[in-house]
């Protein structure tokens, strides 16, 4: 039984080898499961990613267009705060020269800028007189 003893153990180192290219290939194969997985999942982000990029870029140009409509609006208030101040104005000159031509001809009053409103007569009601009732009809009150 001792030449035997060589050869189990050299059975035995076979053995423990075999196991443990068995285990480094267990690991391998649960490695390589985890890099397809992370592809994947990189895959996913990349295209999200790329997804989040072009909403961006739109929300942009969005803003971009909106921020130049309100300075053209901003810039339209502008011009027709100028062109109300302008006709105030012209309209203060046309005052003083109808004041000017009234006080000339000997007007009565001078024109101011005030305008007296008219009191708004009330319609007055009209009665409903009383209409008697034939035969046959409907008395609703």
């Amino acid at each position: 039984m001792v030449p035997s003893a060589p050869r189990t153990r050299a059975a035995a180192a076979l053995r423990m080898k075999q196991i443990v290219l068995d285990n480094q290939s267990h690991m391998i194969r649960r490695l390589r499961a985890q890099l397809a997985t992370a592809r994947r999942e990189l895959d996913t982000i990349t295209e999200e990613h790329k997804a989040n990029q072009i909403a961006l870029e739109a929300s942009h140009m969005t803003i971009a267009g909106l921020t130049e409509i309100g300075l053209k609006a901003e810039d339209s208030m502008q011009a027709q705060h100028l062109i109300i101040e302008a006709l105030v104005e012209e309209k203060d000159r046309l005052l003083q020269t109808i004041q000017v031509l009234q006080e000339a001809n000997g007007a009565p009053a001078p024109f101011d800028d005030e305008w007296e409103e008219e009191p708004k007569e009330q319609p007055e009601e009209e009665e409903i007189e009383d209409i008697p009732m034939g035969e046959g009809e409907i008395d609703d009150e």
